[in-house]
């Protein structure tokens, strides 16, 4: 009876963690006046490891967590018009689109360095003799797949459990995400709520490669001329060819009024990567929250198609001017939520409705 009575406790806890984190999101902040609110509807499938998610009865994206898999992500993604917003490659490669970084995969949230453990680059291309210095993130259960019915339109809620784990799978951390998906004919949002609490003392060096992470479609890349060559702090290389193509026409801007590839390594309260794919201009807008560990995070924002929010790297981005070494003792807990936007029109997101969608995220819980 204790034991059932505890979990009654903790389930009451995670509907009043959804609650409050809902009332983050004011009606007015998801949908843009001229736009009609569109219903989301979530169905869990855990034959296949999935949630669906669609908005209008099409495809938003999936919550997928098979066992080959390191981590859990989000993809594919899909935009307004039913465009892809993120690549295919591992999992279903296109034509013509990088073959890089096969653990670029979708939408995820992980970091580079956790008690020494690497579990942003953890994939299947590491070899087995070398996966010991890696992490993996098991999603343990779906606590919640369900929709709400609201005044300004259905919200989709998933909520899972999941342990960040070495190869022997000893437990450093115990994650708990809450997402909230909600959709307009125009833009769709994801908001991210996600609480790390450690099940031993847990420390974050600071390190390039994390947090929360997006490989976009080619389409969104920076145009280059010039390949590129990225070596991780285990020594491995990655080559990332040159990408200049007509349909590559993506770019970047800041809250800071940073530009293209000069947005990395700076600091803004919010980053948006925009170009046209087909006949829409899709624009990819990320919101770090005032409530985040190194608010305002810096921004690992690649040309070749990586969007990240790091506030974790300090050290790294600074060029050694600011040092953070994160650490988390045993039983302690920490937050980290964002906000990502997916519009798709004739123009790109306005700094207008940029800031609206900021300033509703940005409101006390």
């Amino acid at each position: 009876m204790l034991a059932y009575n505890a979990f009654l406790r903790n389930r009451f806890r995670s509907l009043q963690h959804i609650l409050i984190f809902m009332t983050m999101i004011p009606a007015s902040s998801l949908t843009a006046q001229r736009s009609r609110p569109v219903d989301v509807r979530v169905q869990e499938d855990a034959a296949a490891h999935k949630v669906v998610i669609k908005a209008g009865g099409k495809p938003f994206t999936e919550l997928i967590y098979p066992d080959t898999m390191e981590k859990p992500v989000l993809y594919p993604i899909y935009a307004p018009d039913n465009q892809l917003v993120t690549r295919g490659f591992p999992l279903q490669p296109r034509a013509g689109e990088p073959v890089d970084h096969p653990h670029h995969v979708g939408l995820w949230f992980n970091y580079e360095n956790v008690n020494g453990l690497d579990f942003w680059n953890n994939s299947y291309a590491i070899p087995a003799e070398k996966k010991a210095g890696y992490g993996w993130i098991k999603l343990d259960t779906i606590v919640m797949a369900t929709h709400i019915k609201t005044k300004g339109g259905d919200k989709g809620i998933v909520q899972y459990d999941a342990s960040w784990i070495d190869q022997k799978r000893n437990v450093l951390l115990q994650e708990n995400t809450i997402f909230v998906f909600t959709a307009s004919t125009e833009e769709r949002i994801i908001d991210r709520s996600t609480t790390l609490t450690a099940v031993q003392d847990v420390n974050f060096p600071d390190a390039k490669d994390g947090m929360l992470g997006l490989r976009v479609t080619r389409e969104l890349q920076i145009p280059s001329n010039v390949p590129g060559e990225f070596v991780d702090d285990k020594g491995n290389i990655t080559k990332v060819a040159a990408g200049n193509a007509p349909d590559i026409n993506g770019n970047y801007l800041t809250s800071e009024g940073k530009t293209g590839d000069s947005a990395w390594a700076t600091r803004g309260a919010w980053c948006m990567l925009y170009g046209k794919k087909q006949q829409d201009t899709l624009s990819v807008l990320i919101i770090d929250h005032p409530g985040n560990p190194g608010y305002p995070t810096y921004w690992h924002a690649r040309g070749y198609g990586l969007f990240a929010a790091n506030p974790l790297g300090q050290k790294i981005f600074s060029k050694d001017r600011e040092v953070m070494n994160y650490r988390l003792e045993k039983g302690k807990s920490v937050v980290f939520r964002y906000r990502i936007v997916i519009a798709a029109g004739r123009n790109r997101l306005s700094t207008d409705r940029i800031r609206q969608l900021t300033d509703a995220f940005a409101q006390p819980e």
